[in-house]
């Protein structure tokens, strides 16, 4: 099954890029390049992911509209696509 969120990437300071995810609470990341910080954000959403799947009546939050999003100069939006397959028990 696919989970696509948007994560916000925000520039800070000359080379540094911060993103989070306001859909997916407590996400925050930060690296170097907004690459590093792509990359990041796309595991640190698999694991927010897979944790709340875990859980016994798991609850995914709603998707907020891409355009309705701003990253400021010098950032970016990007959808985070994530994957998860399930096994015994579940339905795709």
């Amino acid at each position: 099954m696919k989970f696509i969120y948007p994560a916000v990437f925000k520039k800070c300071g000359e080379s540094g890029f911060e993103g989070f995810f306001p859909d997916l609470y407590g996400i925050n990341v930060k690296a170097d390049s907004l690459e590093e910080a792509v990359e990041l954000a796309n595991e640190a959403a698999r694991n927010w992911i897979e944790a709340e799947l875990a859980e016994e009546e798991p609850e995914m939050p709603p998707v907020t509209d891409i355009d309705d999003l701003s990253p400021g100069e010098g950032g970016a939006v990007r959808n985070i696509c994530v994957t998860v397959r399930f096994y015994e028990g579940w339905d795709e």
